[in-house]
């Protein structure tokens, strides 16, 4: 018969928290962001317009376009919003039509010049 395999969840950071008083903070609503479906497609919004040299990478400090990343990130949001198609609320799909949009116009205008 095959060994059983014995898995190992590693749950330390528990520990950290309850130390640093970490789980407080968390009770008392203190640094706690709501995920949102909204949220979610901001970041890759964000992560593109950044991929386009449109803003500043906040580590760097420096705008560096990357066409063929921003290329990846706007396909993932289309992706995205065939997925979840008859999904989402009003607002949601607005906002993804919307950031669609304005990523695809941005993108045609960067590889137009690149030309």
């Amino acid at each position: 018969m095959a060994e059983e395999i014995k898995k190992h969840v590693d749950e330390s950071w528990k520990e950290s928290i309850k130390k640093e008083g970490g789980a407080d903070k968390v009770k008392n609503n203190e640094h706690v962001v709501e995920v949102s479906f909204g949220l979610f497609i901001t970041g890759l919004m964000m992560e593109a317009v950044m991929a386009l040299g449109d803003m500043e990478n906040p580590v760097t400090h420096k705008k560096e376009p990357n066409l063929e990343h921003a290329k990846i990130l706007i396909d993932t949001l289309e992706m995205l919003s065939e997925k979840t198609k008859n999904n989402l609320s009003k607002d949601e799909d607005e906002a993804m039509s919307s950031i669609l949009y304005d990523l695809r116009m941005r993108f045609v205008t960067k590889a137009n010049k690149k030309e």
